[in-house]
């Protein structure tokens, strides 16, 4: 693998956490890889030991010789029944030179801080990130191993997400890590890079945005970013209980920290803007609720109207395209009340919480 990207830093980058780091110091702190080991294949998991054991059986599978890759599990919620996966698959692929490692993670909550500990137990120069959900194809090392060659800092595989013909509202959702330029779920970053950044900034506690963080820090550090179209994984979307989209909005929060570290970078690869929409339904309910208090019957319910036609349109375009079970209505129809003063409280106390001017 070439050494190039070490040339990319010359007094190192000043990181987001404020530190400056030298990337070749960094490296050579880093354990010494044994004679062959390329690749470092870190898998975050948290109590999904079935899942974990399908994703392990395709990467223990990949075209790739069993010395010259490891795969760690970091497992972000520690338990005898994913402890007991990995060793399983240890002792399945031990003999033809395969280290399968299990890592508990303590220290940390999230899969920011469990990557953070994969990576930096890895003792290879190359680091691949995947999920415990996915199943990457044969070839998947590989193809994401040779996108590295020529020293780019990281590069971006192919993540397919099987839909039906018309998806949830959860599923259709969840497939945008298709569109996405850099998920985690499929990515492969050169370790002095992350060393150099300081790999993921463990404040995303919930798997939102962390991605695009690192992304855009390897990008403000002056490392090279490439597709690897051949690297495939297959990210089916997992099962979620109802109404999950209410919970969903936690992670909004996230946004402003992003926003805060990376405006520039925000604002051209994102470029999310306000969700007027939440704000103008949030409006009409606080303007009806202030009528009915004044004694404006009618004005209270006028704007009672308003806000019931304003979040009966959000439920259609919810639902557009999408499964059209009663199940799915009914449930679309009731999140649809409570999610735009929870997306728009979470906004905001993540603007609170990070400092920032975030609407």
């Amino acid at each position: 693998m070439s050494t190039s990207a070490f040339d990319r830093f010359e007094a190192g980058p000043v990181t987001d956490r404020g530190h400056r780091v030298d990337a070749r110091a960094a490296g050579d702190a880093a354990q010494v890889p044994p004679a062959g080991l390329d690749v470092s294949v870190v898998v975050p998991t948290y109590g999904r030991p079935d899942l974990l054991a399908t994703c392990l059986a395709a990467l223990c599978a990949q075209d790739f010789a069993a010395g010259r890759y490891e795969i760690i599990v970091c497992d972000d919620g520690p338990d005898a029944a994913t402890h007991a996966c990995v060793a399983h698959a240890a002792a399945q692929h031990a003999a033809r030179g395969l280290a399968v490692r299990y890592l508990p993670v303590t220290r940390t909550q999230g899969p920011a801080g469990a990557r953070n500990a994969g990576w930096q137990a890895a003792r290879a120069p190359l680091v691949a990130f995947t999920d415990d959900d996915t199943r990457p194809d044969r070839g998947w090392l590989a193809a994401g191993a040779a996108a590295l060659r020529h020293g780019a800092a990281a590069a971006a595989g192919t993540i397919v997400v099987p839909l039906p013909a018309r998806p949830t509202d959860y599923e259709a959702d969840a497939s945008g890590l298709a569109r996405a330029e850099f998920a985690t779920a499929n990515v492969f970053v050169a370790r002095c890079f992350l060393a150099a950044t300081g790999g993921f900034d463990e404040r995303f506690t919930a798997a939102w945005r962390e991605d695009s963080d690192l992304q855009f820090s390897l990008l403000r550090a002056g490392g090279e970013i490439v597709r690897a179209p051949d690297a495939v994984v297959v990210h089916p979307v997992r099962p979620a209980r109802w109404g999950v989209s209410i919970a969903q909005q936690r992670k909004s929060q996230f946004d402003a920290l992003l926003y805060r570290k990376h405006p520039v970078l925000y604002r051209a690869r994102i470029g999310a803007r306000p969700p007027l929409h939440y704000y103008a339904i949030l409006a009409a309910a606080l303007a009806a609720g202030g009528a009915a208090l004044a004694g404006a019957a009618a004005a209270a319910l006028a704007l009672l109207a308003l806000w019931f036609a304003l979040t009966a349109r959000f439920c259609l375009m919810r639902l557009r395209g999408r499964d059209r079970s009663w199940r799915h209505i009914a449930e679309m129809a009731w999140t649809s009340v409570p999610i735009p003063f929870l997306s728009v409280y979470w906004r905001l106390y993540g603007a609170v919480r990070f400092k920032v001017f975030f609407l």
